[in-house]
């Protein structure tokens, strides 16, 4: 991977604290961690766990895919044209957003900062994540408006969702297959083996945890649907 394909995902969780006016003792009060772990994670000198990382995010507001996205995407728009203006000059074809012309013309300013990633995505051009407990993410493609994770995962021999073993939960429906190894899956009081070749699927509010307990690295291709609303 090239470096400058990485995402700079502690300056762009800095961005999305700070755009929802949360001070760092907030944000870790809220996720439960301390200030020092969300600082060392913003300056880069620390990586998230994957359930901190959901965590954060979940309490930010915004998606994973906001953490790969360019760091506009975090940054709200500019502020609209007066109403009476922005009437006199905008054209009878722009679609509606609730709120009138002036929302409008937000509207079409957030959509600008969308990205799409693909429609082919190479090998050599995937961005990645490389999270704490020894996870790494890649990111496989990804549409405008379409709330997806779509997401290349590899757990490291020892490597875990969280590395001091905690459940997580988050919004949406998580589905996975597993390509490669063996990953131990926690949901709610179960257990699962998932060896080459088996899937999953379940409510991401249920919770979970994987962990890689073997001596190669377990690689699988995940989706997580965020829900609407």
């Amino acid at each position: 991977m090239n470096d400058a394909a990485v995402p700079p995902i502690g300056e762009r969780l800095r961005e999305a604290r700070t755009k929802r006016g949360l001070s760092v003792r907030g944000l870790a009060r809220v996720v439960d961690v301390s200030p020092s772990l969300i600082s060392q994670i913003e300056t880069g000198k620390s990586s998230p766990s994957v359930s901190t990382l959901y965590a954060i995010t979940t309490a930010l507001q915004i998606s994973i895919e906001d953490v790969f996205g360019e760091p506009e995407a975090l940054v709200p728009a500019a502020a609209p044209p007066p109403v009476a203006a922005a009437n006199a000059a905008a054209p009878a074809s722009l679609p509606f957003f609730p709120g009138g012309v002036s929302a409008t013309r937000q509207g079409l300013q957030m959509l600008a900062t969308q990205r799409r990633v693909g429609p082919v995505v190479r090998h050599s051009e995937r961005e990645v994540l490389h999270l704490d407990s020894g996870v790494t993410w890649e990111l496989l493609g990804q549409l405008p408006h379409a709330h997806v994770d779509f997401l290349r995962i590899t757990y490291a021999p020892g490597g875990s969702s969280s590395g001091a073993g905690v459940l997580m939960r988050h919004s949406g429906t998580e589905y996975g297959h597993v390509l490669s190894g063996r990953l131990t899956l926690k949901l709610g009081f179960d257990t699962y083996t998932l060896d080459p070749g088996d899937s999953v699927s379940f409510d991401c509010s249920t919770p979970h945890a994987y962990a890689n307990h073997g001596t190669d690295p377990a690689v699988g291709v995940w989706w997580v649907l965020e829900r609407n609303g």
